[in-house]
């Protein structure tokens, strides 16, 4: 074990001063990057056993100088950046139930990519999947093998629980310091008080996870670092590419796609007021009445091979729920290339609207026979709704009533309502 007492005090000088000079490439280079690294006060710790390299809890950036030693100076920049970007896309917020060390290799795979197209260098162990670039950790997750042999090269140190309600495993080594990963305070270990090292604090005992509470308060205070970073850097004509596309993604209003959804069916299928005159036995007064009608609704599925079995039944669930409360008549349509050959299926608002038990499918996917079925069965939906990827061929005009595409994936559509499913 490393001891502190060993390190010359020149040592740990020159240490802090090249993590001060990474900061300051990083405002001068990339102002977005480092305007965040600055949010994340150091500390270090001489103890190998918690931090082996470097590491954040959403407040501080913990590393161990010994091996900061061996990073180059381009290499500095893209740890410091790295820690940074943890904190302001909220991984520490966003795992819920997911197995820890799997969230975990996402989150780095979710990072590293855009950190290299800004032109950063990484060092060893810091793993780097091209085709993960632009995508969310939460969209990396299902992609990854449930036990990934990868081993992240930092410690992710705002969560110690391997899921909810489970121990830590894997790439930290330490005890669990709460039940759950809740971090009450009867949990917490006590903590050294710190001294003064360089340009950073010294840190012997390992922060606490964060409580729930905690997460959402420093989620808001990221989100507001890193829309004031973003902001800045966009005057200065410095942050472009796929680090500004996703930033601007995490920074619009997100609800929930089901909120979206019943509010969408709901205004499409609104009660109305009639002032058709009545029967003469009720008066001569016209006055209006709630007009209320049956609506048809077409539900297509994309069944290419990219959409679970899970996903249309949480999909399928949805739709049975919102159904009933607007007397909705559904025809459900199952496509790839082709119209399923057991559909399509008719739900009548009173009946169980439900996945079918085999769906055809698992090919390339075409959109087009969908909208053809429509007009072939002369059916005037109030809206259809495309459960998709929207990684196929589109037709080239929209129909004249309303499409929403229910979509899976960052892939745009041409023409019709978009909602992103995750």
């Amino acid at each position: 074990m490393h001891d502190s007492t060993d390190r010359a005090p020149h040592a740990d000088r020159l240490v802090a001063d090249k993590l001060a000079a990474a900061r300051t490439r990083l405002i001068l280079d990339h102002p977005f990057l480092g305007a965040l690294a600055l949010r994340l006060p150091l500390k270090t710790v001489d103890n190998p056993e918690w931090c082996k390299t470097t590491g954040t809890d959403a407040r501080h950036l913990y590393y161990n100088p010994a091996y900061i030693e061996t990073l180059s100076p381009q290499q500095t920049q893209f740890m410091v950046a790295h820690e940074a970007l943890h904190c302001a896309l909220s991984h520490f917020a966003r795992r819920h139930h997911r197995n820890k060390v799997r969230w975990d290799l996402a989150c780095d795979l979710a990072i590293n990519p855009l950190l290299k197209e800004e032109g950063l260098h990484p060092p060893p162990g810091y793993l780097i999947i091209d085709d993960y670039k632009g995508l969310t950790a939460e969209e990396i997750y299902p992609l990854l093998d449930e036990n990934p042999e990868s081993e992240q090269p930092d410690e992710h140190l705002y969560d110690n629980s391997e899921s909810e309600g489970g121990s830590r495993g894997g790439g930290g080594g330490e005890p669990d310091q709460g039940k759950g990963g809740q971090g009450g305070q009867n949990d917490r270990q006590p903590r050294q008080p710190p001294r003064p090292s360089g340009q950073g604090e010294e840190e012997e005992a390992p922060p606490p996870p964060l409580t729930p509470d905690e997460q959402e308060t420093l989620k808001v205070q990221w989100q507001q670092r890193m829309a004031g970073a973003a902001q800045q850097a966009m005057q200065m004509g410095r942050l472009g590419g796929t680090l500004a596309r996703m930033i601007d993604h995490l920074l619009q209003p997100q609800l929930p796609w089901r909120m979206v959804l019943a509010r969408y069916l709901s205004n499409t299928a609104r009660d109305d007021y009639t002032y058709t005159r009545p029967s003469r036995r009720e008066g001569d007064f016209i006055l209006p009445s709630l007009r209320s009608q049956e609506i048809d609704l077409v539900v297509a599925l994309d069944t290419s091979a990219s959409i679970r079995e899970q996903e249309f039944a949480e999909f399928i669930a949805e739709i049975n729920a919102i159904k009933g409360q607007l007397r909705a008549r559904v025809h459900l349509v199952a496509c790839d290339t082709e119209l399923s050959v057991d559909g399509p299926w008719l739900f009548e608002p009173w009946e169980e609207f439900k996945l079918p038990q085999q769906l055809t499918g698992g090919g390339g996917t075409w959109f087009k026979p969908v909208f053809d079925w429509v007009e072939a069965r002369d059916v005037d939906p109030q809206a259809l709704i495309y459960f998709t990827d929207a990684e196929g061929d589109f037709p080239e005009s929209p129909p004249n009533y309303p499409v929403l595409w229910l979509v899976k994936g960052k892939l745009p559509v041409p023409w019709g309502e978009r909602i992103q499913l995750n």
